[in-house]
C-alpha cells in the first residue's frame, strides 16, 4: 500500500514585536499573560496594524522555496471558537495566500534528490497556548496563555509528494536549515515549528495529525499512523477521515473530532486590513547564500566529499564553525573532524557546537596534521575541551592537555617492550594470525593501542607486531 503524506508546516518568524501590535515577541523566560495588550487580546474596538518587517521575512521564504509570489495577497477571518482564541477567529489568508507553486530538493529514500512540491505559503497569526494540567489526553484542567498570541506566523502547504515517515523528517530538516539560514526563524525556540500531518494509504481516506510539535515527533507519528491505518485496512474497514492527536509521551494518535470541511470556518476577507500588493518587493530582496550553494561551494573550493558537505551545510551554526577552522590549512581534515567526530561528541553529550572554542579545535587539527598526536589522542583531548566546558571551566589548550595527560605521539621503537607483552600475553590471536586469519592482528593492535594510551600510530604498531610474530598472516 503506497503512503501518501502531506505536510502543513507552521513557523514563528523572528520579528521583535508581534503581527498586528508592538507586544514583543520573546516571552521565554516571563510569566504566563505578560506580553499581551487590547489587539492581541482581542479587545472590542481594537484594530490590527501589519508588521512590515514579517512581510519581508515572509517573502525571504518565498523567494527560498520558488514560489510564485502573487499580484495581489489578501487576509481573511478565520472564524472558530477555543479558548486560545481571544478573538473567536483567526487573522490568516485564505483564497489569496502570499505565494504559491514552489519547490524544495530533499534527499529520497533512495539516496537521490527529490523535488517537493510547496502549494502555498501564506502569513497568520498565532493563537495562544494551552496548558493542560494532568495527563496529555485526559488533563484534569487547562490554563490559557496569551503571551504568543499574534506572534506572527508562516504556513507552508506541501503537495502530496512525500512517501514515507523518513522523507518527511528530511523534508522538515531541509527546510529548518533553510529557513535558519534566512535569519527568519529560531529552531531552538519552543513550539518555534509545529507539523500538522495528512496521511492516507493510495485511494484511500485522508487522515489529518495535528499539532506535532518537535522534528522526531514527525517521523514516530507517521510511523505509527501508517500502521494503524494500514491495521485498519486489513480487517476489511474503512480508515475514517478525522482529525487525530499526537502523545509524543505515549507515541501514538488519538481520535479528536471528525475533519472539519473548509465552510466550516466561515471565511471571509479581513475587513481591517488592505490587501497585499508587494511582487515588486519581492524581486528586490536578496538572499543570502542558502546550504544548497554552501555545499557546492564547499566541494569546489575545499574538495570536501558530498556526504561531508551535507552534514555540514545541513545544520547554520556547524556551517559557520567549518569555516572559522578550515584555516587549520587541511579542508578534508577539517571536514572529517568536524563532520564525524566533533558532531559525535557533541550530540552524544547534548552540547552546542558553541561550547568548543574555535581557536582551540585549529589547533588541535594542527597538531594532528603535522602527526604530533595520534587520531586516539585527539579524541581524548576533544573529549577533555568538552568537559571542561560542560562544567562552566575556561577550556585548556590543546597543547596544554596533551602535556599534562602525555598523549604526544612516540616514535614506533619506543613500543618495544609493549609489543613484546602484547605478543606474549595473546597466543591464541597470534596463532590465528599465523593460520590465515588477517582480522587477528586488528586485535593485537588494538590491544597494543591500550597499553600505549593512543601514543602510538596503529599503522607502525601493526608493522611492529608483523615482525615480532614472524608471519604474514596467510597460511603456506
Amino acid at each position: 500500500m503506497t503512503v501518501i503524506i502531506g505536510l502543513e508546516i507552521h513557523c514563528q518568524l523572528t520579528t521583535r514585536t508581534k503581527l498586528f501590535c508592538g507586544c514583543s515577541t520573546d516571552y521565554r523566560n516571563d510569566p504566563p499573560n505578560t506580553h499581551t495588550c487590547p489587539i492581541c487580546l482581542g479587545l472590542p474596538g481594537t484594530l490590527p496594524c501589519l508588521n512590515r518587517k514579517a512581510v519581508e521575512y515572509a517573502l525571504r521564504v518565498a523567494k527560498a522555496l520558488n514560489c510564485t509570489v502573487l499580484e495581489e495577497a489578501e487576509f481573511a477571518r478565520k472564524n472558530y471558537f477555543y479558548p486560545d482564541l481571544p478573538k473567536g477567529f483567526q487573522i490568516t489568508m485564505y483564497d489569496r495566500p502570499l505565494a504559491v507553486d514552489g519547490h524544495l530538493e530533499i534527499e529520497a529514500d533512495n539516496g537521490t534528490e527529490k523535488r517537493i512540491r510547496i502549494t502555498r505559503v501564506h502569513m497568520e497569526e498565532d493563537p495562544g497556548r494551552l496548558v493542560h494540567v494532568g495527563s496529555g489526553d485526559r488533563p484534569r484542567y487547562s490554563l490559557v496563555d496569551y503571551n504568543r498570541s499574534g506572534i506572527p506566523l508562516i504556513e507552508i502547504v506541501t503537495d502530496p509528494d512525500l512517501r514515507s515517515p523518513k522523507e518527511a523528517r528530511r523534508f522538515i530538516n531541509t527546510l529548518r536549515t533553510t529557513l535558519e539560514y534566512l535569519g527568519v526563524f529560531d529552531g531552538d525556540r519552543e513550539g518555534g515549528l509545529r507539523v500538522d500531518a495528512n496521511i492516507s494509504m493510495e485511494r484511500g481516506s485522508r487522515v489529518e495529525v495535528k499539532n506535532i510539535s518537535s522534528y522526531k515527533g514527525v517521523e514516530k507519528a507517521l510511523t505509527f499512523e501508517i500502521t494503524r491505518q494500514r491495521n485498519v485496512i486489513r480487517r476489511g474497514l474503512s480508515v475514517e477521515r478525522e482529525t487525530r492527536h499526537f502523545l509524543e509521551a505515549r507515541g501514538v494518535t488519538t481520535s479528536a473530532r471528525s475533519k472539519e470541511e473548509e465552510h466550516d470556518y466561515r471565511y471571509f476577507p479581513e475587513p481591517d486590513l488592505r490587501p497585499l500588493r508587494v511582487r515588486e518587493w519581492c524581486d528586490a530582496i536578496v538572499l543570502p547564500e542558502l546550504p544548497a550553494a554552501r555545499r557546492v561551494r564547499f566541494a569546489d573550493s575545499f574538495g570536501v566529499s558530498p556526504s561531508h558537505a551535507r552534514t555540514l551545510c545541513g545544520d547554520l551554526k556547524l556551517a559557520d564553525f567549518f569555516e572559522e577552522v578550515v584555516v587549520c590549512g587541511d579542508p578534508i581534515l577539517a571536514a572529517t573532524w568536524v563532520a564525524d567526530t566533533l558532531l559525535g561528541e557533541v550530540y552524544y553529550r547534548d552540547m552546542e557546537i558553541a561550547r568548543v572554542p574555535a581557536g582551540h579545535f585549529v589547533e588541535l587539527l594542527r597538531l594532528l596534521k603535522k602527526k604530533e598526536i595520534t587520531d586516539k589522542g585527539g579524541v581524548e583531548v576533544l573529549r577533555a575541551i568538552l568537559d571542561q566546558s560542560a562544567r562552566g571551566e575556561v577550556p585548556e589548550t590543546p597543547a596544554t592537555i596533551v602535556a599534562r595527560l602525555n598523549l604526544g605521539k612516540a616514535a614506533g621503537d619506543a613500543f618495544g617492550p609493549v609489543i613484546r607483552e602484547v605478543v606474549e600475553s595473546c597466543p591464541a590471536a597470534v596463532q590465528d594470525f599465523r593460520n590465515g586469519k588477517p582480522e587477528a592482528l586488528n586485535y593485537l593492535v588494538g590491544q597494543a593501542m591500550k597499553r600505549t594510551r593512543g601514543r602510538a600510530d596503529p599503522k607502525e604498531l601493526a608493522r611492529m607486531i608483523r615482525e615480532a610474530i614472524g608471519g604474514s598472516g596467510v597460511t603456506g
